[in-house]
């Protein structure tokens, strides 16, 4: 009976040790590197998915993109990078960029094309082929010229939906109003 006793208590200390062990490597082993995510659109020859090129290979959307990448868009293609909390950026077709990025910044070389920044908690430096670095904000655009563009407004659609509900609500008091129906229908008869 004792020797049992010992038994169970030598397998559970074993058993508490092995998950112990196990679950701290698992949370020792983040390495710590921030990814952004890569969404691609537009068209490609023969209807085929998009793609664009990340430090020269083909990347479809959903593809992970780290620090110190280069991503090139071809004709008639662009590509939203989302970095977190540092941010988003759109880059036009027939653009090329060189990005470097953490929690919350966001730097890159502008080799090509056009830069816009879509949404951005941190700074948002881009160095354009004139030598230029140039700060954006959200809704900001670059291009690699060095000028900056015209800001896009990107405005809600709030004002669609406001429309709906009313439309709506007045459907309901004309058919509510038309209605000449007094029958009155009692549960109980």
């Amino acid at each position: 009976m004792i020797r049992q006793l010992w038994m169970r208590k030598v397998l559970a200390t074993c058993v508490f040790a092995a998950i112990f062990t196990t679950s701290s490597m698992v949370a020792l082993a983040n390495s710590g590197r921030i990814a952004a995510e890569l969404t691609v659109t537009g068209k490609n020859i023969n209807g085929e998915t998009p793609v664009v090129l990340v430090n020269g290979e083909p990347a479809k959307s959903g593809r992970s993109i780290f620090p110190s990448s280069t991503i090139t868009t071809p004709d008639e293609t662009s590509a939203v990078i989302s970095m977190g909390k540092a941010g988003q950026i759109e880059l036009a077709p027939n653009s090329s960029l060189n990005l470097t990025f953490d929690d919350k910044t966001v730097n890159g070389e502008l080799n090509a094309g056009r830069l816009t920044v879509l949404s951005s908690l941190g700074t948002v430096n881009i160095r354009t082929i004139d030598g230029n670095t140039t700060t954006l904000n959200a809704g900001d655009e670059v291009l690699a010229s060095g000028e900056k563009a015209q800001t896009r407004v990107r405005r809600s659609k709030a004002w669609v939906w406001a429309i709906v509900a009313v439309v709506a609500v007045v459907i309901v008091i004309v058919a509510v109003s038309q209605s000449n129906n007094n029958d009155v229908v009692s549960p109980n008869r």
